[in-house]
């Protein structure tokens, strides 16, 4: 189970990297080893502002439909494009060609209450 350290994570799934106040948002590896084969990412709120834990977008396995929660307060300035044609691209590469959304946050604190890799590991047991 890959869960890198330099990233911060929520119970929802999702990893966060912070460069400055722009958040890169993505699901787990364990979220999309949970989900099986990721067939279509859609995400129709880029250029809203939205707040923490709102649904900004969902994913779509074989099995299942989950929505996807934004993990800080902010404007989704930017959606991974090439998930429309290579959706697998989440379950082959989750934290680098697989990321979601790009997020302009407003709201600093809100990294603060986000967990660290030691926090994710322990909710998923690994």
């Amino acid at each position: 189970m890959n869960v890198p350290s330099n990233l911060k994570y929520t119970k929802d799934h999702e990893w966060i990297s912070i460069d400055g106040d722009i958040a890169t948002v993505g699901v787990t590896d364990f979220a999309q080893g949970e989900l099986g084969d990721i067939v279509y990412v859609e995400v129709e709120t880029v250029d809203e502002t939205l707040d923490i834990e709102e649904v900004f977008g969902t994913v779509e396995a074989v099995k299942t439909v989950s929505d996807l929660f934004l993990p800080l307060s902010g404007e989704i300035i930017e959606f991974n494009e090439s998930l429309e044609s290579e959706p697998e691209k989440v379950n082959s590469d989750p934290y680098g060609e697989g990321w979601m959304i790009k997020i302009k946050f407003s709201n600093p604190e809100e990294v603060e209450q986000l967990l660290d890799a030691d926090a994710y590991k322990a909710i998923i047991g690994a």
